[in-house]
């Protein structure tokens, strides 16, 4: 089977660095007329995605906007990419979607190449998890990115969901029903704390209540199923926090497996608002975030930093409480 060439090909034969060749790709100036040349060269000689190549070399304005994330399948990722699509296509940008498995180097080195194998205009990281974490750090620095994420972050434009405050904001709520203080499940964070769980303790720590150890889930839902029946046999638990509703409907599930119900004895929140949490049983207090609205936020910032205007470098959206029937005061 012939080896198809990737981006460090090209930059081994025509003896520059990877970021050298991106930017012959993606028509940026700064590159000297020997270097462009013998990136040219390359191409041409290892049949290196010509097609695309050749219209970034012929029109020098790429229009194609890469989105690199960790999973593609959750709801919120899902809603952000939508997000991102229908506002690049409103602005005539095709969009690429690349996929970042793991933090494994070569895994994300082989999602660096594919993405760069096609002529970007700019890119948008999903930093929601590891992967979307060490992807936004490999991406060539004179690349236009923006970062989607629930964590302020300085280093580069970002569009964020203030998961910090929400999370915060739903602490406050349980402890105002009346419950002495609030069990945390978490999901995979994308560094040591993610916002949602630093919003939880921050709460708590502000009541004077007292801070349980949290229970980690996956990303699965049925993970929450045994989490749930290990918070029912607690006689202390009266109110979870949940990472994601998939998650706190596992928990229920748990909860109600081992004799207990919802929220006669135990309160319920999740966060993220998906489309069940509504429609189950009992339907779900939760966190409502727009990612889709999140998606197109960051594509603006994105534009600008593709048209070179100077502007602001962060878009906050602050995410809503929604109550619902599985939160309710605590019975004793």
């Amino acid at each position: 089977m012939t080896k198809v060439a990737t981006i460090t090909d090209v930059a081994e034969r025509a003896g520059v660095s990877v970021p050298t060749v991106s930017r012959v790709l993606t028509g940026a100036a700064k590159v000297s007329a020997a270097k462009r040349e013998a990136v040219e060269a390359a191409i041409l000689e290892l049949n290196y995605r010509p097609s695309g190549a050749a219209r970034v070399l012929a029109s020098r304005r790429p229009m194609v906007i890469s989105v690199i994330a960790g999973d593609t399948s959750r709801y919120g990722y899902a809603e952000a990419i939508r997000g991102v699509e229908e506002a690049a296509r409103a602005g005539g940008y095709t969009v690429m979607i690349t996929v970042v498995e793991s933090t494994d180097a070569e895994e994300v080195e082989r999602a660096i190449d594919a993405a760069l194998s096609q002529p970007l205009a700019g890119v948008v990281v999903l930093k929601f998890d590891p992967p979307g974490v060490v992807a936004l750090q490999r991406i060539p620095p004179e690349l236009p990115v923006v970062a989607l994420s629930g964590i302020r972050d300085t280093s580069v434009p970002q569009a964020l969901l203030d998961e910090t405050r929400a999370a915060e904001e739903v602490t406050d709520f349980l402890l105002s029903l009346g419950h002495r203080t609030v069990h945390h499940v978490r999901v995979p964070p994308s560094r040591k704390e993610d916002g949602r769980t630093t919003g939880w303790r921050r709460a708590l720590r502000r009541a004077g209540a007292e801070i349980p150890e949290p229970f980690d889930a996956s990303w699965e839902a049925r993970s929450g199923i045994a989490i749930g029946e290990a918070l029912a046999a607690d006689a202390d638990v009266t109110a979870v926090f949940c990472g994601n509703d998939e998650i706190a409907m596992g928990v229920i599930r748990g909860i109600v497996i081992a004799g207990k119900s919802v929220p006669a004895d135990i309160s319920v929140i999740g966060f993220d608002d998906h489309p069940l949490a509504e429609l189950w049983s009992p339907p779900l207090t939760t966190v409502r975030q727009d990612f889709a609205g999140m998606g197109r936020r960051g594509f603006d910032l994105l534009l600008a930093e593709i048209e070179g205007r100077e502007g602001r470098r962060l878009s906050s959206e602050r995410p809503r409480l929604v109550v619902r029937e599985s939160t309710a005061p605590p019975s004793r």
